[in-house]
């Protein structure tokens, strides 16, 4: 499957859709969601073109890979969750929930996130 570079996530790194950026370095971009699951709710996204975590993994180079780890503590902190604790999400393809086809992580936090995920 071939990146979308029309995908929210990418016109957001282009400029074209405005978001309310917290954190960015030459890895990453963190910025506020536009619908909040949780009182404090932050997305991390790589500036390269992938499109899931197995995407990012297999063909980011080290680099990136640690660039976007370290922006993802470096939001958490300026969100500031880490004290009080947080919990980071990735959704990777349709079973696993991820409606934007560009890698990125949730930062969840602000109150007790609940349980790790809804038992059946």
């Amino acid at each position: 499957m071939a990146y979308d570079d029309n995908n929210v996530f990418a016109k957001i790194l282009r400029g074209e859709i405005p978001s309310k950026k917290i954190y960015e370095d030459q890895y990453a971009l963190a910025f506020h969601d536009i619908a909040p699951a949780r009182p404090i709710h932050v997305l991390v996204i790589p500036k390269g073109k992938y499109e899931a975590f197995t995407d990012f993994a297999a063909k980011a180079s080290a680099a990136e890979i640690a660039g976007f780890y370290q922006a993802v503590a470096k939001a958490a902190q300026i969100a500031g969750v880490t004290e009080a604790g947080y919990r980071l999400i990735a959704n990777t393809g349709v079973n696993g929930g991820q409606e934007v086809p560009h890698f990125h992580v949730h930062i969840l936090g602000g109150g007790a996130v609940g349980p790790m995920v809804a038992r059946k």
